[in-house]
């Protein structure tokens, strides 16, 4: 396991300064990938803090990856599209400091879990239509990004996340959009038509819980569109179980299954 040094830094987001925290090697030899990751919280709640139970950790202790985890805003406070501008900010400043933070610009992934996974979807979308910051790979966990119901988010009563508070976090996130025909791609990134030219996926999700058809249909459309995506999907009554339940033995075998999948991709950046 990696030894790993935590800092504390605040950026500059064009719209007031957000907190940043950084997981990185306390010893790296050579450029290591970067990883922004996004907390979760159904786009209400939740803080940057919470990289310290994340997948994201994970990812840094087994692989050595710099990790970069940022508070930002909330949609008690600030609306859509105040989150994204955030992860965008924080996704364009591990680019700009990549030589100072140890990171190859060229192996920079973005993920998260639930609303952090949804926004690290929209973040690869936005960044890919700007054409500025290149993103190698995509870890969207149980992503929170359709605004509208799918077959598992409707009438769904699974424990931690079901259609109530999916519809008060949508709500709360949208606003005035919210039940309209106007919501942006970079809102839900399921409203997008058009995946060509987004960075490879692997993401993992619960049959039972509200995203499982959200997360589905995602890889799906990717694949569709020629981009490397996988998922595997567990049967647990309990939205982000590998969070919730790290004891478990379906939490256990997907995060171990992540970071085979992260494994196999980071193998690949050295042909």
């Amino acid at each position: 396991m990696v030894r790993l040094l935590k800092e504390k830094r605040y950026i500059d987001t064009g719209e007031g300064l957000r907190k940043l925290l950084i997981l990185r090697p306390k010893q790296a030899a050579h450029p290591l990938p970067g990883i922004l990751w996004i907390h979760g919280g159904g786009y209400v709640t939740g803080m940057a803090e919470m990289l310290d139970v994340s997948a994201g950790k994970m990812l840094a202790e087994k692989y050595g990856a710099v990790v970069l985890s940022v508070a930002y805003r909330l949609a008690f406070h600030a609306p859509y599209p105040a989150a994204l501008k955030d992860c965008y900010a924080a996704l364009v400043y591990m680019h700009d400091h990549a030589e100072e933070l140890g990171i190859d610009p060229s192996r920079m992934v973005v993920g998260g879990e639930s609303a952090g996974g949804g926004l690290a979807a929209a973040v690869c979308l936005y960044a890919r239509d700007k054409g500025e910051i290149p993103v190698a790979f995509q870890i969207p966990l149980y992503p929170m990004m359709d605004a509208d119901d799918t077959d598992s988010s409707r009438d769904n009563h699974a424990h931690i996340w079901n259609t109530r508070r999916n519809h008060f976090g949508w709500s709360l996130y949208l606003k005035d959009l919210y039940g309209t025909d106007q919501i942006p791609k970079y809102a839900s990134a399921a409203k997008e038509t058009d995946y060509r030219g987004m960075p490879p996926c692997y993401t993992f999700v619960s049959d039972m819980e509200p995203f499982y058809c959200e997360t589905m249909a995602y890889v799906k459309n990717l694949q569709e569109a020629g981009v490397p995506a996988s998922a595997d999907v567990y049967h647990v009554n309990m939205h982000a179980f590998d969070l919730m339940m790290p004891w478990h033995k379906e939490s256990r075998l997907a995060r171990r299954k992540l970071c085979e999948a992260f494994s196999t991709w980071l193998k690949s950046t050295y042909i």
